[in-house]
């Protein structure tokens, strides 16, 4: 399985880092080894000293794809979850700076979180799904769908251009507004329309 990200997404969050509106969606990836493996803690890489989260809706694919017509995408994916794509920030901006790939401060090992799915049968739409983070007990982070500049069967006509989809890819959608540094024994946690989808602790 790949994990394919999506950057500015949002643009609250494109404001707030001071980023430049994409014409077309922005696509990285992760490998599998950036998976956390479930009830283990996020551990605080060495090489960096701003990590932050960001809260994203995360969609997983149950077939397999290539140019995927967006009308067509719904038949694509059943289920709907939530993660925390983890950045080393002071790496990423050094590596923006340079014009130079984000790979290491994004796709560095232990950076993704894979909560829990739901059947998006649960829905009214995919396109009106509220989601929030939790930092400690305060809401640090909180964003709905209907906010992406593309929606999530616009991005898997976007995506399926340029990579085969296959079973058990998992897509990270985009991060609205309120990203922030991560400290040692921080506790978070994960919400889709208040219902609780991960946990996980810092060290």
């Amino acid at each position: 399985m790949k994990i394919i990200c999506v950057g500015r997404n949002y643009a609250a969050h494109i404001a707030e880092l001071d980023s430049e509106r994409p014409k077309d969606p922005v696509l990285f990836l992760k490998p599998d080894s950036a998976i956390i493996l479930k009830n283990n803690p996020f551990v605080i890489p060495e090489f960096s000293q701003d990590i932050h989260y960001e809260v994203e809706l995360l969609v997983k694919i149950n077939k397999i794809g290539k140019h995927i017509d967006q009308k067509f995408a719904h038949k694509y994916y059943d289920e709907i979850g939530l993660g925390i794509d983890f950045t080393a920030r002071d790496l990423q901006n050094k590596l923006k700076d340079k014009g130079l790939p984000w790979e290491k401060s994004k796709a560095f090992d232990g950076s993704a979180l894979i909560g829990n799915f739901l059947p998006k049968t649960e829905f009214l739409s995919v396109d009106a799904i509220s989601f929030s983070l939790e930092r400690n007990g305060e809401v640090v982070q909180q964003g709905n769908s209907s906010l992406m500049l593309w929606k999530i069967d616009a991005l898997i006509e976007y995506i399926s251009k340029y990579f085969t989809l296959k079973i058990g890819d998992i897509i990270f959608t985009g991060t609205p507004s309120g990203v922030g540094k991560v400290f040692p024994n921080d506790s978070l946690k994960g919400f889709i329309e208040g219902k609780e989808q991960f946990s996980v602790k810092v060290k």
